[in-house]
């Protein structure tokens, strides 16, 4: 496979950051919200040190695939994904899977696509501040019709203006505006809900997807749900970066084989 910021493929980017890995370790998938690259989850590696080794998901036309024409549709980008994670993984070694916004309706996807091609489920599936799947089915359409909706997610995110040039700006919108677009092609796919423990994570000050929202996942939930609020808002995860890899790593090293 070709190599990403540090390593995996084309749709997985790893930070080895001189570690050395035995490819037993527990794997935490990392899926970043519409419009960003998945280069943002790189000090979650940092963070984690030995205890599990973290992928994110990188779309074409960001980051180390910048020249790359977007994908066509959500289904090419999901199976292009999981064929890739397989590859990657050895049958035995723990997942989890944790997608923020768009990203985690990518999850989703991805873990029953995983489960359809090898019969296994990730060991827990977190949704942050993402609607669930019946909320996206046309979603996409206010963001790729209206510039001010789609400056306001931007604006969102509290990027300093100071080191945002307009140039920057417009690329940032540009790919949310494909993202946008990509989510329009979405058909929600298999049967049934997931086979893991689901966790929709949210943002108590959030007002893009609320607590009632993040309820909804329960839906989609077969073996366990859970609801769980931070303080923060949209983009909580990054306000409480070490326990939240805490408990991310609590799914996936307590799942790892005896060996």
């Amino acid at each position: 496979m070709s190599a990403g910021s540090g390593g995996a493929g084309r749709w997985l980017v790893s930070w080895p950051a001189g570690i050395a890995w035995s490819g037993a370790e527990p794997v935490l998938l990392c899926l970043p919200s519409a419009g960003a690259g998945a280069g943002q989850f790189g000090d979650w590696q940092v963070t984690a040190g030995r205890d599990f080794r973290v992928y994110g998901v990188q779309l074409p036309g960001r980051e180390n695939r910048f020249t790359e024409p977007p994908a066509a549709s959500m289904a090419e980008a999901i199976d292009a994904v999981v064929a890739e994670l397989t590859a990657a993984l050895p049958a035995d070694c723990p997942l989890v899977v944790f997608g923020h916004s768009f990203g985690g309706l990518l999850g989703f996807e991805i873990s029953r696509a995983l489960h359809a091609r090898t019969g296994r489920w990730p060991e827990a599936l977190v949704v942050a501040a993402s609607r669930p799947p019946h909320m996206w089915e046309g979603a996409g359409r206010g963001l790729v019709d209206d510039e001010a909706e789609l400056r306001r997610l931007l604006d969102v995110r509290g990027l300093d203006g100071e080191y945002l040039d307009e140039d920057t700006r417009e690329l940032m919108l540009d790919l949310l505006r494909q993202d946008a677009q990509l989510s329009l092609t979405y058909r929600p796919g298999g049967d049934g809900p997931v086979g893991c423990p689901l966790l929709a994570w949210g943002g108590m000050d959030d007002a893009t997807v609320t607590a009632a929202q993040l309820q909804e996942w329960q839906a989609y939930a077969g073996a366990s749900f859970a609801l769980r609020l931070f303080s923060g808002g949209h983009y909580f995860q990054f306000e409480h970066r070490e326990s939240i890899l805490r408990r991310l790593g609590g799914y996936a090293v307590t799942a790892r084989p005896a060996r």
